[in-house]
């Protein structure tokens, strides 16, 4: 998971043109940096070509070079006159569904500046993927999801540059991964054949973009990479995230876990990947109960409870009041109502162990877990039977994708040297509450390694390593797509998941079932 710093400026130091080496301008920089990079392919965009001879006259000769490339093909980005009074500046992002993340980077030293984040503005028009897909298909519905994103993007890379003493003209590099419908909409791309069969990606391949086609205000010779994606749902927030684990160059065979959307799953090492995609995402994000939310200040992310008294003991993030819970706290419980007698193997309420806690509304048993008093917002948060069966048909899922995608390729779950669960999802997740559950193998806990925001921190590394590119392009590559809809196997397996840990309990010996 470490960054080679290898990155996209050079310092160039040209011999002057004389009577005896009359050779152009353009002609001797080119040379220069082929011989520095040690690269055939090269271009200068004519945009550079105007103002060269004025740039290279003015600095004696001497230059700052900020490159890029694109497969092969090496690209001279812009100029900048040398010395520490100019900064070179890059920008990583991860383009989440819900949240956006963005990483201000000096290109020149590999140092993070600084970060912001915010809600996807275009949650005001659907909270998922497949609302805004069906919001664009209207009447200026997809130029209005594209300028949310991109306004968006912009005053907060204003801020950020800003608050850290920089213009928003010396970022030079953008690097954007984000899934497939994201990706899309940011491009301002017909994301419509996406979600219908056979389901078609516009492209695949976005590459590097110029950061004025889209409306990007950074330097207005800037350009942006997009992380390429492996059809419609699988995106380049992944294959960042397998950048970033380093899963692609491993000699032994590993798996990462990205709950987002959906819950993509890849399996492999250097000579071989597998991925697949499947809805176990929403429930394990805490979207199943009326008060779940994504993870933040105040959220409750961990649960005990006292097995004889059934005293119920919470923690939340920051250590604020609570006003909800996230996903890994949803787990939490789950887990250790399981251990506490107070849901049976079915995932099904007991009342006789529930006591007090126990309510019924509209024929439908919910559970206290505080009440209003206790709450931040004033309202009590409960849990209901059905909040509890999304959740095992969740977690069912979520370990049948396990299951299936590693007999895919003949090994077995306990065959996998290390276990990556990437982001929010990975941070706060206690991996011994989702085994409990039969959500995640019975694996040593040493083999869980969660990688926080693994699409952020491969952006990243695509900014500080010119080696990345040619990786990025090579794990695309090599990932084979599993198809899970008609997987028969599959269906098979997720029915015998649905109790807890498993109907195969022999598969989970470190659980203890209540009696």
């Amino acid at each position: 998971m470490q960054s080679k710093i290898n990155g996209w400026t050079r310092a160039v130091q040209l011999k002057p043109p004389s009577l005896k080496d009359n050779t152009a301008d353009a002609d001797r920089l080119v040379a220069a940096v082929r011989s520095i990079l040690q690269i055939d392919e090269f271009s200068i965009d004519y945009s550079i070509l105007r103002d060269l001879p004025r740039h290279l006259r003015k600095n004696d000769f001497t230059t700052k070079c900020v490159l890029f490339k694109e497969g092969s093909q090496w690209a001279l980005i812009n100029l900048v006159k040398p010395g520490k009074q100019s900064s070179v500046l890059g920008c990583a992002i991860d383009l989440g569904t819900s949240r956006v993340v963005l990483r201000l980077i000096d290109l020149e030293s590999g140092r993070a500046i600084s970060e912001t984040s915010f809600d996807n503005p275009q949650i005001s028009i659907g909270p998922d993927i497949l609302e805004r897909i069906h919001f664009a298909d209207g009447a200026e519905g997809l130029k209005t999801l594209n300028r949310l994103i991109i306004d968006k993007l912009n005053q907060a890379t204003d801020r950020l540059c800003k608050d850290s003493g920089f213009v928003k003209e010396e970022i030079y590099l953008m690097s954007v991964a984000g899934n497939t419908a994201m990706t899309h909409l940011f491009l301002g791309l017909e994301p419509r054949w996406i979600i219908r069969e056979p389901y078609i990606p516009v492209t695949n391949r976005p590459g590097l973009i110029r950061t004025q086609e889209i409306g990007i205000n950074i330097n207005p010779a800037g350009r942006i990479f997009v992380f390429p994606n492996v059809g419609s749902y699988f995106g380049g927030d992944v294959i960042a995230g397998i950048l970033f684990a380093g899963l692609h160059s491993s000699e032994e065979t590993a798996i990462l876990v990205d709950v987002g959307t959906n819950a993509e799953v890849v399996v492999g090492n250097q000579n071989w990947l597998i991925a697949c995609a499947g809805a176990a995402g929403p429930a394990l994000e805490g979207g199943v109960t009326r008060m779940g939310m994504m993870a933040g200040s105040g959220v409750i992310d961990h649960v005990t409870i006292n097995r004889e008294t059934k005293e119920f003991v919470l923690g939340t993030i920051d250590d604020e009041s609570p006003r909800g819970i996230c996903g890994s706290g949803l787990i939490d419980l789950a887990a250790e109502l399981f251990r506490a007698g107070m849901i049976n193997i079915q995932g099904k309420l007991v009342p006789d162990a529930c006591a007090h806690r126990l309510t019924e509304r509209h024929g439908i048993n919910h559970l206290m877990v505080l009440p209003a008093k206790k709450m931040a917002t004033g309202e009590g948060l409960t849990v209901s039977q059905a909040d509890l069966d999304s959740l095992i048909r969740s977690k069912a899922a979520m370990y049948t994708i396990l299951e299936t995608i590693t007999e895919s390729v003949g090994i077995t779950l306990n065959d996998l040297a290390s276990f990556y669960v990437a982001g929010t999802f990975g941070s706060f997740i206690n991996p011994r509450s989702a085994i409990t559950l039969g959500m995640l193998p019975d694996l040593p806990l040493a083999r869980y390694k969660p990688l926080g925001n693994s699409s952020l921190e491969g952006a990243a590394r695509a900014l500080l390593s010119t080696e990345s590119i040619g990786e990025i392009e090579r794990i695309r590559d090599h990932i084979t797509y599993l198809e899970l809809n008609v997987n028969q196997d599959f269906m098979n397996r997720f029915s015998a998941a649905k109790f807890l840990p498993h109907t195969d309990a022999s598969r989970f010996p470190s659980v203890k079932i209540p009696t």
